[in-house]
């Protein structure tokens, strides 16, 4: 359990700083947008309230509290389940990445409300209208991972 921790510990890091240095220290949340290598990564600020591309974004107090319960409780189911004998290291890796990921979000709906995200890169012609940012990578490739190597065992 000892890499599912540190990996959850290190993407919680990541993310937390790296929206307090984008948000905060470069005043993305006062200047909306920062060209960083047009088109390729830009930053663009967007308070999330719902979920992915902010669906379920209704502004209530009700919503924010059941997303955050959510979160916490796949996180915790998927700690218990990797918990058991048995699973390969990426498959630790992996959940480490989902559950650091989902933590470093309900930090942000904590402390600001919603969701920071900031991230927003385009290419070959197409401009993408969304926002996302570290622990939103991280959630992904956790649960892409665990689809993928979730049912390796170790040797």
């Amino acid at each position: 359990m000892r890499l599912v921790s540190l990996t959850a510990l290190i993407v919680v890091l990541l993310d937390q700083i790296s929206k307090f240095v984008v948000v905060q220290l470069l005043g993305l949340d006062h200047r909306l947008a920062i060209d960083v290598l047009p088109p390729y990564l830009n930053f663009r600020m967007a308070w999330n309230e719902g979920v992915n591309f902010g669906l379920l974004a209704n502004s209530t107090q009700l919503t924010r509290w059941l997303l955050i319960a959510v979160a916490l409780g796949i996180s915790a189911w998927v700690w218990l389940w990797i918990r058991r004998d048995g699973h390969s290291w990426i498959s630790r890796l992996c959940a480490g990445l989902l559950i650091g990921g989902a933590v470093g979000n309900v930090i942000d709906r904590l402390v600001y409300g919603a969701v920071a995200d900031f991230l927003n890169m385009s290419c070959c012609g197409y401009r993408n209208p969304f926002s996302f940012n570290l622990a939103d990578v991280a959630i992904f490739a956790g649960a892409l991972g665990l689809v993928l190597f979730g049912s390796q065992k170790t040797p």
